[in-house]
């Protein structure tokens, strides 16, 4: 029985000190909502000014997003410094300009007999307006080997027979001639007359015309004296030959007066199958097939 009294006395001791703890939150409540009432209308009731004024921005309390402070732009360089960067840089190579102020590459260099130094044959032949070109600035690569054209000889043996009618027995005594038989050629010249006599008549290896199978040295039947010489041009045969040949597709390759454009002396005996089209345009411009190209 006193075991009961006494627990019983503690819980209402217990109960009336947490109302005293209870009394006092709320009192010192009621002080704060009574000091921040009276601050506000110390402030005219601008609320905005009242809580500005205790650190709280009007901006946090209506839920707005505070702007962003702007960036603040870095210099890739640095303007002090920038003298530095110039050893890092890489050293362009002066460009050259022509006569009209573009920039284009140094002119290659060539040697006494026409050839570009140091360029090598390529793998591929090359093909200017569809129509492929073997000179002093194109060679060929030492594999290819197309034999005669089949065209190019049926278009002779048409021309021959005509020229027959007329009296003149027309013979291509040579035609194709691969890259292995044209180095033994140019170098039997060479050993006779010199590599600068002989790079105005014979072509080195690679850069022969008749590696391609379009190239025709034509002569007249019993008159092999005058094979490979001018005097054919003046011949009755090869005046014909010259006025005729651009009917069946070919043109003199290496005409009169033009050798510093084909790169090679005055050969009335060598003619070259393009087609009767186009052959028939470069006799009428009594032009060579490197202006007709680069026309």
């Amino acid at each position: 029985m006193k075991r009961k009294r006494k627990n019983k006395h503690k819980f209402r001791s217990t109960k009336k000190k947490s109302s005293k703890k209870l009394t006092i939150v709320l009192f010192i409540t009621a002080l704060l909502m009574t000091g921040l009432v009276v601050w506000v209308a110390i402030n005219d009731w601008d609320i905005e000014k009242s809580f500005g004024d205790i650190g709280i921005q009007l901006g946090l309390i209506e839920n707005k997003a505070v702007e962003p402070e702007p960036e603040v732009e870095i210099p890739l360089v640095d303007d002090d410094n920038a003298g530095d960067l110039d050893e890092d840089l890489p050293v362009e190579e002066p460009s050259i300009s022509d006569e009209n102020g573009e920039d284009s590459k140094p002119a290659p260099v060539v040697d006494g007999g026409g050839y570009i130094e140091g360029q090598e044959l390529p793998l591929q032949p090359t093909y200017i307006k569809n129509i492929l070109i073997a000179n002093k600035k194109y060679p060929l690569p030492a594999t290819f080997a197309p034999g005669e054209s089949k065209e190019a000889r049926e278009m002779f043996d048409k021309m021959a027979a005509e020229a027959a009618l007329s009296g003149y027995k027309l013979s291509a005594f040579s035609t194709y001639r691969s890259f292995e038989y044209q180095t033994g050629l140019y170098n039997r010249y060479v050993d006779k007359e010199g590599p600068e006599k002989a790079d105005r008549y014979s072509a080195r290896p690679g850069y022969s015309e008749h590696q391609t199978g379009l190239a025709f040295d034509i002569g007249e039947v019993n008159q092999e004296k005058l094979w490979l010489t001018a005097e054919f041009g003046e011949s009755a045969a090869g005046k014909w030959l010259a006025e005729n040949a651009h009917r069946y597709g070919f043109i003199m390759r290496y005409p009169l007066g033009k050798e510093d454009i084909t790169g090679y002396m005055y050969e009335s005996w060598h003619f070259r199958y393009v087609g009767e089209s186009i052959a028939s345009e470069i006799y009428a411009e009594k032009g060579t097939l490197e202006e007709y190209l680069e026309s």
